[in-house]
This record gives C-alpha cells, structure tokens and sequence, in this order.
C-alpha cells in the first residue's frame, strides 16, 4: 500500500497553526442520488409537469435537475430568477427568450442563462421535453410552492421567491 494512502488523516489534512481548520469534506455516500427512467417526484407548475431528477438535498444545495414536459404554446411570462440555470432540450423544438434574443433549440441543443438574465421559452412541437438544470436549490423550492397553489398566486409565490416578472 502506498504509504500517502496509509496516512493517518492529520498527515493528509495537515493543520497549520493560527489558520482555520479545513472545510469537512462531505459524505459522497450520502450524496449519492440515482433516479431510473420514470422516477422522481412530479411537480405541476401549471405550464408544465416537472419530474425532481436530482433534489438540491443531494447535491448539499449545490444544484438541481428537473425533466420538464411541456404542451405546444409560450410558458411563464418573462421574468427573472436569482439562480443561473441551463436546458437541455431531449425532443421537440422550442424558442428560448433571453434578455432580448431569441434561441431556437432542438433536440440535443442547450443553452445556459445567467442569474437576473430576463428569461421564457415556447414550445413549438405538440410537445417539448428538455433537462433544466439550476444552481442552488431555488428552483424546486419555487416549484414546490406552486404544485401546491392555485395559478393566481403564482406572482406572490415568483415574489417571495426572488422571481420577478418582466413589465
């Protein structure tokens, strides 16, 4: 056995005097998340259905990734989030609006939209499925509160979410 791997952990994290201990390193076992085809919680945004592919609670609130279904016709109203987050799309056409550009997306085209980055999307196909992929757990959180609420709360939801709808 090499002897690096034989270290006992002070020798392989050392610690110096007068500075701050090293960050835990975390419990990849317990990060560990595999979700098969068809698994996941479903989430009703009201324009669409969202599958929880992989939670926040499994990536230490580092990220997100949602399946999202979506019907022909445009989604939210323009708006902004305080998380940067990216599509993937799996099949069907969609248009992705961003801060005043239009990208046209088919399957296996991304695109990846900033934080405070004034965003929507239409489905162009009787149908569009893609892969949306966020930073922190912010998405879902919004999403959650809104499988549960009726539409017409949805802006006082986007609100206490950070979310704010283009005028």
């Amino acid at each position: 056995m090499d002897a690096v791997c034989a270290a006992p952990s002070a020798w392989r994290n050392p610690r110096i005097l007068g500075w701050p201990a090293a960050p835990a390193i975390p419990n990849v076992a317990a990060m560990t998340h595999f979700s098969a085809p068809g698994e996941g919680p479903e989430l009703d945004t009201k324009d669409a259905r969202i599958t929880v592919k992989v939670a926040a609670e499994h990536t230490g609130d580092a990220y997100e990734v949602f399946e999202v279904d979506a019907p022909r016709g445009p989604s939210v109203p323009p708006h902004a989030e305080p998380w940067a987050k990216a599509f993937y799309v799996l099949h069907g056409r969609i248009t992705v609006y961003v801060d005043g550009e239009l990208h046209d997306l088919g399957p296996g085209a991304s695109i990846s939209i900033p934080a405070g980055a004034v965003n929507t999307f239409t489905v162009h196909t009787s149908s569009a499925q893609f892969l949306a992929v966020s930073l922190t757990g912010g998405m879902g959180r919004f999403f959650r509160e809104v499988d549960r609420s009726a539409a017409e709360r949805i802006p006082e939801i986007a609100g206490r979410h950070g979310i704010e709808l283009a005028s």
